[in-house]
């Protein structure tokens, strides 16, 4: 455990106009767990990049040592030939390929020119069941779940005989099962002595599986911890990654709850492809004004499923109910009628679904509501820019300008734009769905005080999140879904995990 297998020294990294990294130093143990921390932003994942090719030598500056003899990766495939593989956050899996074929994708089993299909899928077998898993290797990579994905992919790794393996945000998308799964793999791996990296905001893992930990903020390194000798708690590593104190998680306001604003009574969908399963089953709930709702369940509970037929019937088939908004009903028939109603739905997917990652803030943040600023349906230029910096300033957004692409933004700075995007479009009621997912905690403390700042002008406010710890600090009421059904609901004050659990377990739909 003394050796160190990996040490990157000196590491500076520029893009136009920003300094990603800026002097960073790592150093890894063999055969341990590291974590890698930081804000949106820090650098991790730059610096992981950096080790494993994608950003070429000579594109940045500092040595990589592995195994005491330095490197000068020119691409990924001369990282991954030393056994250094790099799991991303975004999963690069070709999803109607088989998982055989994706797991010897450019790593291909031939014999003569000639792929050896049965070797293939025996080795695939060999590499499925180290990661947990029992799917056949000939099923599409489609039809698995995130979780099981996510396995794929390390199988993947497993594949081209990785002494290195970084993971990248590893369980951001997962459930807490399939969360505490990966972690126990990671803990199987360490004994066999494969070193493994992991990046994540989610402090309570990190104490789980890491031996050490390396703290970054604003591109430098902060420093490097043992996890067990220098008695690190979450305090410090939170002190390490923001500067300063969290005192508290979540922000305290001034609770002014008014009149209900939006109802929703007797709402029923059923799947989009499935006509005959009922996905959200005869859901009614409210939102007052200047109030937080949670809705708290398992995942596949039908809560996303509830937000996004309710924001204009995007999902959903033989959709029935009503929504009414100060007691008279409203039609939301489609997206437009829905935003004319002044209800804005943020996706729990910014990348797919809330943003044009190819195009600029400034579009982004505009594009639900161009009638804002144009005139005879001319976009106004100035109207525009004006608009945006307004946004970029009061949602502390960092980036080079407002001409920067999306796409190249911190998750914490992507998720403000597309806040930016929908409260620009001056709604009434805000459907959160995940608003922190995959972000670090002082961006989560940003997002929020944008929330109770909203409810503070009298919105309503609904959040869906996995996180329970989320929903009891930031929510004035707390529904709790389970199979498409809202099985009671708690007021803030009472709830509590082992309350809103109950309600989840419990198969009976109790009164509303």
């Amino acid at each position: 455990m003394s050796d160190i297998i990996l040490e990157m020294k000196g590491i500076t990294k520029t893009f136009p106009g920003v300094k990603a990294l800026d002097n960073v130093n790592l150093k890894v143990k063999e055969g341990e767990i590291h974590a890698l921390c930081g804000e949106n932003g820090a650098g991790k994942s730059t610096l992981m990049k950096v080790l494993s090719g994608v950003y070429p030598h000579g594109t940045y500056t500092g040595d990589i040592l592995f195994k005491g003899n330095v490197c000068e990766f020119k691409n990924i495939k001369q990282s991954e030939e030393l056994g250094i593989v790099i799991v991303h956050q975004e999963l690069a899996l070709i999803p109607y390929l088989s998982i055989a074929e994706n797991i010897f994708l450019g790593n291909e089993q031939a014999k003569k020119g000639v792929i050896d299909w049965n070797f293939t899928t025996m080795s695939t077998r060999e590499l499925l069941k180290t990661v947990g898993l029992s799917e056949s290797p000939s099923i599409a990579v489609n039809t698995l779940g995130v979780g099981k994905q996510q396995l794929v992919e390390i199988a993947k790794a497993l594949s081209k005989k990785v002494k290195l393996l970084i993971l990248d945000e590893p369980t951001a998308a997962l459930n807490e099962d399939d969360s505490e799964n990966l972690l126990n793999l990671m803990l199987e791996f360490k004994q066999r002595g494969i070193t493994s990296i992991i990046i994540s905001h989610k402090l309570n893992e990190i104490a789980k599986v890491a031996d050490s930990i390396t703290i970054l903020r604003d591109g430098a390194t902060i420093e490097t911890l043992d996890m067990k000798k220098d008695n690190v708690t979450e305090d410090r590593i939170i002190k390490g990654m923001v500067g300063r104190d969290l005192v508290n998680r979540y922000p305290s306001r001034d609770v002014k709850i008014g009149e209900v604003l939006f109802d929703v009574k007797n709402w029923t969908v059923y799947h989009p492809t499935n006509e005959d399963r009922k996905v959200v089953n005869d859901v009614s709930f409210n939102v007052r004004k200047g109030e937080v709702v949670g809705i708290a369940g398992l995942m596949g509970a039908g809560r996303t499923e509830l937000a996004m037929s309710i924001f204009g019937k995007s999902y959903g088939k033989r959709i029935s109910g009503k929504v009414y908004k100060n007691g008279k009903e409203i039609n939301v028939s489609n997206v437009n009628k829905a935003i004319e109603n002044g209800i804005a739905y943020v996706t729990e997917d910014r990348k797919e679904y809330g943003l044009v990652l190819i195009d600029d803030i400034k579009r982004n943040t505009t594009l639900a509501n161009l009638k804002g600023i144009s005139k005879n349906f001319v976009v106004d230029d100035n109207k525009e820019i004006a608009e945006t910096e307004n946004f970029r300033k009061k949602m502390n957004i960092k980036c080079s300008s407002i001409q920067q692409k999306t796409g190249n933004l911190s998750g914490g700075n992507q998720q403000k734009v597309v806040l930016s995007k929908w409260i620009f479009t001056g709604p009434d009621l805000l459907i959160l769905d995940e608003p922190t997912r995959g972000i670090d905690v002082g961006a989560k403390y940003e997002i929020y005080t944008i929330i109770n700042q909203l409810a503070a002008e009298g919105k309503g406010v609904v959040v869906i999140s996995s996180e329970l710890p989320e929903i009891l600090g930031m929510c004035d009421r707390v529904y709790v879904m389970n199979e498409g059904k809202i099985m009671g609901q708690l007021n803030g004050a009472e709830a509590s995990q082992e309350k809103i659990m109950k309600l989840v377990l419990n198969k009976k739909k109790e009164g509303q």
